[in-house]
């Protein structure tokens, strides 16, 4: 993370940001306007336009940011120390131990409390 914060914003930016919203609305659109044709070609052709949209929209101030916030969470993600398999069924298997001892808690609590009120109550 850096200290300082520089606030720079690009000439074209919003024009940038235009096209990005264009470019997806022509997506949704052809989607829908071409519905009778093959779905892989419907696909295609929205992945082409998100594509070119994407690559667009980084080219903006907040689309630079937005990447680099990427590549930083993926570098802390490749610091993170995962459980192994074993761990990992040990930590499950003492959670639903503890569910089912608190359910039958719970259901005995229910009983009981049940009971004593149908006394009172007669």
């Amino acid at each position: 993370m850096n200290a300082k914060t520089d606030v720079q914003t690009g000439g074209l930016d919003g024009l940038k940001w235009l096209l990005v919203l264009v470019l997806i609305v022509m997506a949704i659109g052809g989607n829908m306007y071409y519905a009778e044709y093959s779905l892989l070609y419907r696909v295609l052709g929205v992945v082409v336009l998100a594509v070119v949209a994407g690559s667009i929209a980084i080219q903006t101030t907040k689309g630079s940011a937005f990447w680099q916030l990427a590549k930083e969470a993926r570098t802390e993600i490749r610091k993170v120390v995962w459980p192994t398999r074993q761990e990992t069924t040990q930590t499950t298997l003492i959670v639903v131990a503890f569910v089912l001892l608190m359910s039958l808690i719970l259901w005995g609590l229910d009983t009981l409390l049940g009971w004593l009120v149908s006394l009172v109550i007669g």
